[in-house]
């Protein structure tokens, strides 16, 4: 009883800050539905209401901003949400800066000696006096390390590193908030059963999972190390080392970058920086991320991507990063060989084939409207055509043929339309996904052709074979045990179960699965 009343009291003061805002109208659905929820909407905004000329979704980036950081991150996990909130609110929450006032550099020098169990003059020999960024989970210092301790980490400027701290307190306010969003998220269910479909609890648990993600810092770290290990060899890209002897659950030291933010045009051409190499190389990256490993930066807006004196493209910030398993990547690959194919029959069968759409559902009329979300696309001059707005069409179009959302597809989304406008702030004559499809429709033919297709069945086959003795082994365990029940007089006690042993059944079920997997091969 005393959690729900702290729970509603905290809610007045959320939808009185909404109402300041004017952006009381996510409480609409449950307006409609219930009368005490519209005359309080209509009471809160006859106290507190203030007309503003902005988006609905501007506002509401406003009034997650006034609600602090917890709000601005939910802010930035609901513009994935284009399905949830209307792909308008999120394009506006997207752009929600995720940047606060500083805490005291005292209070950081304390954060990292508790964590790391060594004085600040024992860990750095200089070590900055105010933040260089601030954000709202935590703020990043430069550093200077002792020279011992230089060479060991290797740093690409050598001794100079950036310290990430979290914030004094920062897990217990967003343990109160998440709590409070998942209070609210199970209420909107049991009130507008029509919500249901969009999982606004499981959107909650999603937004948990990150948040605890990013406020673990070692995470980071690790993400860090692996995209870099992932990487290596790709020329033009630079991940920065992470120095772990620095670093645990609150604390992050990784080697500092010096460059120019990638959507610094004057700035990338004072140094002598080739624009359209940039873009192309960024195309490149993003395509080897998603496609060859599986697993890309997410949170790729231009505070996050530096160029370096010498070309490479070096990203920071590792909080939010995107897996892709392989076969939603073959999904993902059909899907846009398709549609910049035109082959829209062709996407209809992958949805279907990968259980995307319901069997139940007509394939004609899902063909019919992936022709009506491509073609008023794909009809403009390439430069402006926007894979990442197509997609988007494409997730909305959930509701009508019940399909399943995808967040890791959402992610993905969001990541390229931030992606497509800083290459068009970059070139607006290039289309930067056009100039992947040469490598999107490689890799198809790569890993979907014939030959790849004879490698997967093989495997596949190898695989089952090497569970065959085991799961032989269950089955005979369990045909003992009946054997056994029916001597006891149970249920099964007449019946005479003649077991066949392993060397009698591996040779079969071998034989069968090779025969599959031939006829599966031609």
């Amino acid at each position: 009883m005393f959690t729900t009343l702290s729970h509603i009291a905290r809610l007045i003061g959320i939808v009185k800050t909404l109402a300041r805002h004017d952006a009381l109208w996510p409480l609409d659905p449950l307006a409609e539905r219930l009368k005490p929820v519209r005359w309080l909407r209509g009471l809160l905004r006859a106290l507190w209401g203030k007309p503003n000329q902005g988006r609905p979704g501007e506002r509401l980036a406003d009034a997650l901003t006034a609600l602090g950081p917890t709000y601005v991150k939910l802010g930035q996990a609901l513009s994935v949400r284009a399905d949830l909130v209307g792909e308008a609110v999120a394009a506006d929450l997207s752009r929600l800066q995720d940047q606060l006032a500083p805490f005291p550099a005292a209070e950081a020098r304390r954060a990292i000696e508790a964590e790391l169990g060594r004085s600040i003059e024992d860990l750095f020999v200089e070590f900055g006096a105010e933040p260089v960024a601030a954000a709202s989970i935590a703020q990043v210092h430069f550093a200077r390390l002792p020279e011992a301790d230089a060479g060991d980490f290797g740093g690409e400027a050598g001794d100079l590193v950036a310290v990430k701290v979290l914030r004094p307190g920062i897990e217990t306010r967003f343990e109160k908030d998440v709590a409070l969003f998942r209070w609210l998220a199970r209420l909107v269910e049991r009130l507008v059963p029509a919500m249901r479909r969009l999982r606004p609890v499981a959107v909650v648990d999603t937004f948990q999972t990150w948040i605890e993600t990013e406020m673990d810092l070692r995470l980071e770290g690790a993400a860090a190390s692996e995209l870099r290990e992932n990487c290596e060899g790709d020329e033009g890209f630079h991940v920065v080392r992470v120095d772990w002897e620095r670093t645990g659950r609150r604390v992050l030291t990784i080697e500092r970058l010096e460059g120019v933010n990638i959507d610094d045009l004057e700035g990338l051409r004072a140094a002598g920086h080739d624009i359209d190499d940039i873009l192309e190389r960024s195309s490149r990256i993003f395509f080897l991320q998603v496609f060859r490993d599986g697993f890309f930066h997410a949170d790729m807006h231009p505070g996050n991507m530096f160029v370096a004196p010498d070309g490479r493209l070096c990203p920071v910030d590792f909080g939010i990063m995107g897996r892709v398993d392989r076969r939603t990547r073959f999904f993902l690959a059909d899907i846009l060989v398709g549609f910049l194919n035109r082959d829209y029959r062709r996407v209809a069968d992958t949805h279907f084939d990968y259980g995307i759409v319901p069997p139940t559902k007509s394939r004609e009329e899902f063909t019919q409207a992936l022709r009506a979300i491509g073609e008023p696309l794909l009809d403009k001059p390439l430069a402006e055509i926007s894979v990442a707005r197509l997609l988007s069409h494409l997730f909305r179009t959930t509701e009508r043929f019940d399909m399943e959302t995808q967040p890791d597809l959402l992610l993905l989304q969001k990541t390229m339309l931030v992606a497509e406008g800083v290459g068009r702030t970059l070139n607006p004559r290039v289309n930067m996904w056009l100039m992947a499809r040469p490598m999107i429709e490689d890799w198809v033919i790569a890993n979907r052709g014939p030959e790849a297709r004879a490698v997967e069945v093989v495997r596949d086959t190898v695989e089952a074979l090497e569970r065959l003795p085991k799961t032989l082994r269950r089955a005979e365990d369990t045909l003992a045990r009946l054997s056994r029940d029916g001597a006891r007089g149970g249920p099964t006690h007449e019946t005479r179960i003649d077991r066949p042993g392993l060397s009698f059944w591996l040779p079969v079920i071998a034989a069968a699965l090779i025969v599959l997997a031939v006829a599966e091969i031609f």
